[in-house]
């Protein structure tokens, strides 16, 4: 599948996740393609299991989760913000280590002008996004899990065990000062976890809705994590914690705690 048959349909199951039925002639006009080419879409999502193809277009099967794109539709400005600000950080000749969540997979648009990059994923959607000369991507093996497109698992583990040396960025779906920013999900968790500790440096991506809300799986501990990049300035209890734990805070033109310049 090319990246643009692939970016039409992820487009296609944004529209459906949100209003629960899309139609052709809908996605046709607003996509800037033929009937003929969003019904060849439908068919190929229904195939997957994605979608459940009815007169005049598909709607979300019931109890569907969709994992991946559901965490991709949340504060997408935010995440962009936050993805760009990422990238700023990279040099040429960097290795990397990017999570599987939605944060660091809009942070790959940005990298694909760099050159000399060894990136190590666990996700199959990043890697695609990485497919750009210069850029060399390692995904680790290990269990895939078709709602949030990656591996995890021991095979993963084992892999990512044998790399060291890189730059890590995390996503998290939580954050409390006392537990450190954690996960939903036990398997991701532990990779990510992982990714932490084999690292050289470690970065955290978390838009300002992470605050505060604590998973239940810990991910790493704060002594762990060197910077914090997020879309706004966070409020000051959070600005003198991070102070606190000598982590760099970083937001849109400001790259410190200003009490006096909010």
């Amino acid at each position: 599948m090319t990246t643009s048959i692939q970016q039409r349909r992820e487009n296609i199951l944004a529209s459906a996740y949100r209003s629960g039925h899309v139609s052709v002639r809908q996605l046709s006009e607003g996509l800037g393609v033929s009937e003929a080419t969003i019904r060849r879409d439908l068919h190929g999502l229904a195939s997957e299991g994605l979608l459940e193809l009815n007169h005049g277009g598909a709607s979300v099967i019931r109890g569907s989760d969709y994992s991946f794109l559901s965490k991709s539709m949340r504060n997408v400005e935010a995440k962009h913000v936050i993805a760009e600000l990422a990238a700023q950080l990279v040099s040429d000749g960097e290795q990397l280590f990017l999570d599987s969540g939605s944060t660091c997979y809009a942070m790959a648009a940005f990298l694909r002008s760099k050159r000399g990059l060894s990136v190590i994923v666990n996700s199959v959607r990043t890697a695609q996004e990485l497919n750009a000369p210069g850029i060399n991507v390692l995904i680790l093996g290990g269990q895939y899990r078709p709602d949030r497109v990656d591996t995890i698992g021991p095979m993963a583990s084992a892999s990512l065990d044998k790399l060291r040396g890189y730059l890590a960025f995390v996503g998290t779906d939580g954050l409390g000062m006392d537990f450190g920013l954690t996960a939903i999900d036990i398997e991701s968790a532990h990779i990510f976890g992982q990714a932490v500790k084999n690292a050289r440096q470690s970065i955290l991506l978390a838009d300002s809705s992470k605050f505060d809300a604590p998973g239940l799986y810990k991910i790493a501990n704060w002594t762990e994590i060197a910077k914090v990049i997020t879309e706004k300035r966070p409020s000051d209890a959070w600005c003198d914690f991070f102070a606190s734990q000598h982590i760099e805070l970083i937001y849109p033109q400001v790259n410190s705690c200003d009490h006096d310049n909010p």
